[in-house]
C-alpha cells in the first residue's frame, strides 16, 4: 500500500494511532501513522464480544462455585491453563487446580500475592470479580 492510502478510519482506536506499513514516493518501506481501517475494526468488535460472551461464562461458573475467581482473570487476560502456568511458575496442574474453588480456597498469601502481580490488581481485587469488564468498546453494545 502506498504511503498516502494508508487508511485513516476512526473506530476503536478513538483518539489514538498505530503506525502501518506502506510504500513511500521511492518505493522504499516505511511507517505511517494509521487512525484505524475498518476492516481490522470489525475483526477486533468480534474477538471483543467474544471475550464477553466468555467472561459472561465463566462468571456463571464462579456463580454457581464451578470455578474460582482466579478463572475470570485469566479470561480477561485472554490466557489458558498452559499460558498462566507460564507466566505465574506454577506447574500447569497445580494452576488447574487453582481453577477451582475448593482449591483456590486454600492458596497461602504468597501464591496470591504471585497471581494479583501477574494480573496487575490487588490480592482482594484476586478474590472478587469486579462489577464491570472494562473492556474497549464495540459497535454491540455497552462494556460488560
Amino acid at each position: 500500500m502506498r504511503k498516502q492510502d494508508v487508511p485513516q478510519d476512526s473506530g476503536m482506536l478513538e483518539d489514538k494511532q498505530v503506525l502501518a506499513y506502506a510504500v513511500d514516493e521511492d518505493g522504499r518501506y516505511c511507517t505511517a501513522p494509521s487512525s484505524g481501517w475498518e476492516t481490522v475494526d470489525s475483526a477486533n468488535a468480534i474477538a471483543w464480544e467474544d471475550i464477553r460472551r466468555q467472561l459472561q461464562q465463566v462468571r456463571a461458573q464462579i456463580a454457581a462455585r464451578q470455578r474460582s475467581p482466579l478463572a475470570y482473570y485469566m479470561v480477561r487476560a485472554q490466557m489458558n491453563t498452559a499460558l498462566l502456568a507460564a507466566y505465574s511458575g506454577v506447574a500447569r496442574w497445580r494452576v488447574a487446580l487453582h481453577l477451582r474453588p475448593r482449591f483456590f480456597a486454600r492458596l497461602d498469601e504468597q501464591q496470591r500475592r504471585n497471581y494479583a502481580r501477574l494480573f496487575k490488581i490487588s490480592t482482594e481485587q484476586l478474590e472478587q470479580l469486579p462489577e464491570h469488564d472494562d473492556l474497549p468498546h464495540t459497535s454491540g453494545g455497552e462494556n460488560g
